[in-house]
């Protein structure tokens, strides 16, 4: 196996496992962090340690255009992707629910990246898994009836506009001015999107909220742990695969996220793990392993 194709499956793997880790860490911070400025701060360090790293080494100087590509990319991936994440959770959206509610975003980076001047067509196997894939997710999220859920209807509404939000700048970010290094542009992404978290949680208020008094240990090592896993190297490694692989691929990491969040509520939390669970795991990597197992795509007839 070649270096490259060892770095992309490690890339893929740091995306499935440590994402799929962050909503049930999401939850911890959360409970006695503000919510949109604990986002923010916790971006815009690691974008910080990042972009200043890549710095120190010497990496060209970005330009302005390509900050501007940052800023757009920072909004439409953290502030309306993980903004509507924290929200919902904030609302009391469970984690795990979040992360099968979040299951969309593989449908629409598909559709987005198809309707896009010279992109490629999903064709019949990756349009087959997408559909496999909605299916598990599904029966993950109906195996206790919808009305057990107790789902928040503005919850449930942030986290449409999250996915769609996340798969546009996903998408748009594939063909967008950015630096060849993806350190680096990840660190630009993190410095802007953190930015926009903070703007979002001082104009709802959140400072005013702040008291260090009350910030449990649970949600400050919770913090951390999405500074260094979820941002540090989870994001840097989905940058990665944006730019080595195709939209369908990358966006099975949503699939797999549920699987990971909902084994993690059983293992730390004591939520239960039921037979209809474990087929709808099976489900979701059967998807998975239909939409990166098949090389050829058709493309999109002009």
């Amino acid at each position: 196996m070649n270096g490259g194709r060892t770095k992309i499956i490690a890339a893929f793997a740091a995306v499935y496992i440590l994402w799929g880790s962050t909503y049930l860490a999401i939850r911890f911070a959360i409970e006695t962090l503000p919510p949109f400025l604990m986002s923010g701060v916790r971006f815009v360090i690691a974008g910080g340690l990042l972009f200043g790293f890549m710095a120190l080494k010497g990496e060209k100087r970005p330009t302005l255009r390509q900050w501007g590509s940052t800023i757009v990319i920072g909004g439409l991936l953290l502030l309306g992707g993980n903004g509507g994440v924290v929200y919902a959770e904030q609302r009391g959206v469970a984690s795990g629910l979040t992360a099968l509610l979040v299951a969309t975003v593989p449908i629409w980076m598909a559709l987005l990246d198809w309707k896009s001047r010279g992109r490629l067509n999903p064709g019949v196997w990756v349009s087959a898994g997408l559909a496999l894939g909605l299916a598990g997710v599904a029966l993950l999220v109906l195996q206790n009836g919808v009305e057990a859920m107790h789902i928040d209807p503005i919850g449930l509404a942030s986290l449409v506009v999250s996915s769609l939000a996340w798969a546009y700048g996903s998408t748009w970010a594939r063909s967008a001015d950015l630096p060849e290094s993806s350190l680096q542009t990840t660190g630009m992404e993190l410095l802007m999107g953190g930015l926009w978290l903070c703007a979002a949680g001082l104009l709802k208020g959140e400072a005013a909220h702040v008291a260090a008094a009350d910030w449990s240990l649970r949600s400050v090592g919770a913090f951390f742990y999405l500074i260094m896993f979820g941002s540090i190297i989870g994001y840097s490694a989905y940058v990665y695969i944006l730019k080595m692989s195709t939209p369908a691929k990358v966006g099975t990491y949503a699939y797999v996220n549920p699987a990971i969040a909902v084994f993690l509520g059983w293992a730390l939390a004591g939520e239960p793990v039921t037979r209809i669970t474990i087929l709808a795991a099976m489900i979701i990597f059967a998807s998975v392993a239909l939409i990166t197992m098949r090389p050829r795509e058709v493309p999109v007839r002009e």
